[in-house]
């Protein structure tokens, strides 16, 4: 039984307040016919603190497949048979190429994405620096980021001075999870790598993916972690099953469940951007306009990593049927 009504929460909210983890959890127990009134709570705090505009993203697969982590939704991985593109790190004028494409849609971000525990050559890492430092020079607005994998303090200095700005690195779940999603690094490593970012300066883009067995506790303990790092912005992934890994069997979350994780992180981390990504398109189908009632401000356009997203033209016809104006426009 609700002792506080959604839209009194949501009023709370905008005021000031942030949930404790106890009314978290009985938010996440809402019933199906209250989501009308959930969402109706989460566009208010989302107009609230994000206006009107929505911020997209747009990202390279610059290096593919080969990864040695037993991620186990990740079709990249050596431990699983999936069919996936292998491929080494991308030449600077084909990064380049990738983001003139993207750049021709308003996006407010572009991230350059490589598969692997982190960048281990050096050679590497000073050919990504010089590629980010040609973005960076003629981004005209856009913000250059990356998702490398874990970060050592000299690797993000040397990312900022290169021009830089945001930096992505996913917890995926709860610490106590985690162990059932990867065996091969500890939780640890990832939380470290978020708070080198922060304190180098990026913007940090880190949030994770659901669907892969998890409990309510689960998504609610990352989201207390995520307001505890203070990241900038959370991208929310659902599993889409990939023949060939661990979780190629999974049942995908019901549509409903996902607007209700959605608002669930709305609620919980009131003043960032959140962001909807992978899995999109499969698993909410037809109710994907409601996004952005439940509380996310912003999609990524495009592909995803190794699966494939809409037309950017379908999306962005999506926020004009919306009055929704792109961050960039």
């Amino acid at each position: 039984m609700w002792s506080i009504s959604p839209t009194q929460l949501a009023n709370a909210v905008c005021d000031g307040y942030a949930l404790d983890r106890g009314t978290a959890l009985t938010l996440n127990e809402i019933a199906d016919d209250d989501i009308p009134e959930l969402l109706a709570g989460t566009d208010r705090i989302r107009r609230h603190f994000k206006g009107n505009r929505a911020s997209l993203c747009s990202i390279v697969s610059a290096k593919s497949g080969r990864c040695p982590e037993d991620c186990a939704f990740c079709s990249q991985s050596v431990h699983h048979n999936a069919a996936v593109p292998a491929y080494p790190l991308m030449s600077n004028e084909e990064i380049a190429t990738h983001f003139n494409a993207a750049s021709a849609y308003p996006i407010d971000r572009f991230g350059i994405v490589t598969s692997g525990k982190g960048i281990r050559n050096a050679r590497e890492m000073q050919r990504l620096c010089g590629t980010i430092q040609t973005l960076a020079t003629r981004s005209d607005g856009i913000a250059v980021c990356a998702s490398l994998g874990v970060l050592s303090e000299g690797q993000a200095a040397a990312l900022k001075k290169s021009g830089l700005t945001g930096y992505h690195h996913n917890l995926e779940s709860s610490r106590r999870f985690f162990p059932r999603l990867c065996s091969t690094h500890e939780f640890d490593e990832r939380v470290r790598t978020v708070r080198i970012a922060k304190e180098c300066g990026f913007t940090v883009c880190c949030g994770g993916i659901f669907g892969v067995g998890e409990t309510a506790e689960d998504r609610v303990d990352m989201a207390l972690l995520l307001r505890e790092l203070a990241v900038d912005s959370i991208p929310l992934n659902f599993l889409v099953p990939i023949p060939g890994t661990k979780l190629a069997q999974s049942a995908p979350l019901e549509p409903l469940e996902i607007l209700k994780i959605i608002a669930l992180c709305r609620y919980m981390l009131p003043d960032k951007d959140i962001r909807v990504c992978g899995g999109r398109e499969r698993n909410l189908r037809d109710l994907q306009c409601l996004v952005f009632s439940a509380g996310a401000n912003g999609i990524m356009l495009g592909n995803y990593l190794t699966t494939a997203g809409r037309a950017p033209e379908d999306d962005l016809q999506l926020l004009s049927d919306l009055g929704l104006e792109p961050l960039r426009s």
